[in-house]
């Protein structure tokens, strides 16, 4: 692969806990995981994210960390992280893992030491206060849980500060020692060989007063710092920004040419658009918010995605667009959490195949590095009774055997899906494997067809007018060499006039087409 090999990669979402349990135990591990490395990289996809496998309590699912430099015991052991990792380069992937810095758990040892000695050196790695009405412009991202974004611990006397839930407290990065934890704990696993991070939730991590606490200055020279650290120790690291913000905000966390910060922002704005735009039948979300993005530096990349382990979050759209999207696709109210909806990709399109191939061809050739989410292969279901949003981490289903295939266990840490929708007895790899029209095959096709044509994976977007809302066109070109992108968002057929011949990638025909083309209801066409 190039230096810039993530620009041109399709990445795996790894939820190891809920992928393959090689030990009985009810829960996945890394050992469970390589057995399966085969399975991942069947899809065609280059890179696993695998999300936080470090001891918690697992009250945030992991990310909540009480060790930066361990395994969660359910997960196996230091020696099998380093064995996964061996398996997964011996098959050409690469692998990175999360990195959750704004803050550990309340279980981790520098916050006991903290709250139990105010003159430990630990006291200054939070942040304080003995009143709890500081930084009072800052929202509250957890709204259905958490009243304020200060908790008091009466062992400490004081309250301290919590973007998320109060079992994490954030970290006070105004202390330079906690710089240095954070880079040895990035030192340890680069060490170990991993290729990059995901940096959780990074607009939060300082502080002001009358500021709402998001995307400053001092945010900004910390990530530069990080940055420079990488590229003198470890050249070719990969990080990726997850950060939950409009376009125009998310621009500076690319950094410049002489100072960097991320090589790719995860583009979450345009995430709810693309199911807005389906269900509307028509482009003008879409539209609207890729003319918004500013023009990002060279060498960089978005991160696109349709779904994963959080929420489908409202948060970077409207209020009256959310509370549309609401009405649309959590009519529900427990499908809906604090400001999002809980469901899986599939449901969340009525596991009507001919929506999800149309949204999935999109989403697949827009610019930016898509993401799949362990599970969506197959058309994997939810379970909005679940607390938070577990409903959307079951274990994966691998087979109609015992527990899916998933393990021999008697109880695993979630049930598996059993409805008669999404059940692992219909809904699981063996059972698709031979359908040439399962999701899993058409997983495949998708991300394997994109992969050929450089286009898809690095080319320039210009959109082509069509002179109709419900049919969106663009097209992804180098030079000369293009793919000409073709959707029908609405349910009836309609027509669009080629102006040269073109062959359909997507048609396992591959026939030529010339003149009026009349596409189906929901149809899509990427058109070579």
């Amino acid at each position: 692969m190039t230096t810039n090999w993530y620009n041109e990669s399709v990445f795996y979402e790894l939820y190891i806990r809920a992928y393959k349990d090689s030990n009985g135990d009810g829960h996945g591990d890394f050992r469970g995981a390589m057995e399966k490395l085969d399975h991942i990289k069947s899809l065609g996809v280059d890179c696993i994210w695998v999300m936080p496998h470090y001891p918690s309590p697992l009250l945030d699912d992991g990310y909540d960390i009480s060790d930066y430099m361990g395994v969660h015991s359910d997960y196996g052991t230091l020696d099998d992280f380093k064995d996964f990792l061996d398996a997964a380069h011996a098959r050409g992937l690469k692998v990175i893992t999360d990195m959750v810095m704004n803050h550990t758990s309340d279980q981790h040892p520098w916050f006991q030491a903290a709250r139990q000695d105010k003159n430990s050196p630990y006291r200054d790695y939070y942040v304080w206060s003995d009143t709890g009405t500081e930084y009072a412009d800052a929202r509250i991202i957890f709204l259905d849980t958490e009243p304020s974004n200060w908790t008091y611990d009466k062992v400490a006397g004081q309250y301290f500060w919590h973007r998320f839930y109060r079992s994490q407290p954030d970290l006070n990065y105004d202390n330079p020692q906690v710089h240095e934890e954070m880079f040895k704990a990035m030192r340890f696993w680069l060490d170990m060989g991993i290729d990059g991070f995901r940096v959780d939730a990074i607009p939060y991590l300082y502080e002001r007063e009358g500021t709402n606490c998001e995307n400053l200055p001092e945010t900004h020279k910390f990530l530069k710092k990080m940055r420079r650290m990488v590229d003198d120790e470890y050249p070719g690291t990969l990080l990726i920004a997850e950060a939950n913000q409009w376009p125009e905000d998310l621009l500076p966390y690319f950094g410049t040419t002489e100072a960097p910060e991320f090589q790719i922002c995860f583009h979450f704005p345009i995430m709810p658009r693309l199911y807005m735009a389906l269900k509307k039948g028509d482009k003008t979300p879409i539209v609207d918010i890729l003319n918004r993005t500013p023009q990002k530096p060279e060498g960089t990349q978005w991160m696109t995605f349709l779904r994963n382990h959080d929420e489908l979050t409202l948060e970077m759209v409207t209020p009256e667009e959310r509370e549309w999207m609401w009405q649309q696709y959590a009519p529900n109210p427990r499908a809906k959490l604090n400001l999002g909806i809980r469901r899986r990709q599939i449901p969340l399109l009525d596991n009507d195949k001919r929506k999800w191939f149309l949204l999935n061809a999109l989403f697949l050739s827009l610019p930016g590095a898509p993401i799949i989410y362990y599970g969506d292969e197959i058309g994997m279901g939810d379970n909005i009774w679940f607390p938070d949003r577990h409903g959307c981490r079951t274990p994966m289903q691998w087979d109609a055997g015992k527990n899916a295939g998933f393990s021999d266990a008697k109880e695993t840490y979630l049930p598996v899906l059993c409805d008669d929708a999404y059940g692992y007895q219909q809904v699981n790899v063996v059972v698709q494997e031979d359908d040439p029209d399962s999701y899993l095959n058409l997983t495949r096709f998708l991300i394997q067809t994109r992969q050929r044509q450089s286009a898809l994976k690095t080319g320039e977007m210009e959109w082509v007018e069509t002179g109709n809302n419900s049919v969106l066109a663009f097209r992804r070109h180098i030079g000369k060499e293009g793919v000409l992108c073709l959707f029908n968002l609405s349910n009836q057929p309609q027509t669009f006039t080629l102006k040269r011949e073109r062959v359909d990638l997507l048609s396992k025909s591959q026939q030529a087409l010339s003149g009026t083309l009349t596409i189906a209801s929901r149809g899509a066409h990427w058109l070579k």
